[in-house]
């Protein structure tokens, strides 16, 4: 059964209670792309007016995230995930609602299959960009995720 919007953010309620307080949902997912959204506010502003950067990373992770449990559930095995490196780029001040977008479904499926064939760890790194309500980029993320077939 493939992962939903709705079973990830409850995922994100029980298990990253920081993340959902501070607003971050995941509203689509599918094989090749997840998207994320946060919303401006009290709770997760920095004091410039404008989104913390921590709270701008936790809706990209998220949308590159999503994808590797998609991947791995398909996978019917037991796969390890964790975030061994990021490198982020501000380009705009984030207010108001930003989504975040994540299209390398591709390739962290081909990462799981390999380290499924192979059992050996892999790594792959997925590109988020944040968009503001008016279309315009205000950040671009970038994690390297390993995988590894649990032994």
């Amino acid at each position: 059964m493939a992962l939903t919007p709705s079973k990830i953010n409850m995922f994100t309620f029980m298990k990253l209670p920081s993340a959902w307080w501070c607003g971050v949902r995941l509203k689509y997912i599918n094989e090749e792309k997840a998207i994320t959204t946060v919303k401006l506010k009290w709770m997760n502003q920095n004091p410039f007016k404008s989104m913390f950067w921590a709270v701008q990373g936790m809706a990209a992770e998220l949308s590159t995230g999503a994808l590797v449990m998609n991947e791995i559930q398909k996978s019917g095995k037991k796969v390890s995930m964790l975030v061994a490196n990021n490198k982020a780029t501000f380009t705009k001040k984030a207010t108001g609602r930003i989504n975040f977008t994540c299209e390398d479904g591709e390739l962290i499926a081909d990462a799981i299959q390999k380290t499924v064939e192979t059992g050996e760890g892999q790594t792959c790194w997925m590109k988020s960009v944040g968009i503001n309500q008016d279309g315009v980029e205000v950040s671009t993320f970038h994690f390297e995720w390993t995988v590894k077939v649990k032994g």
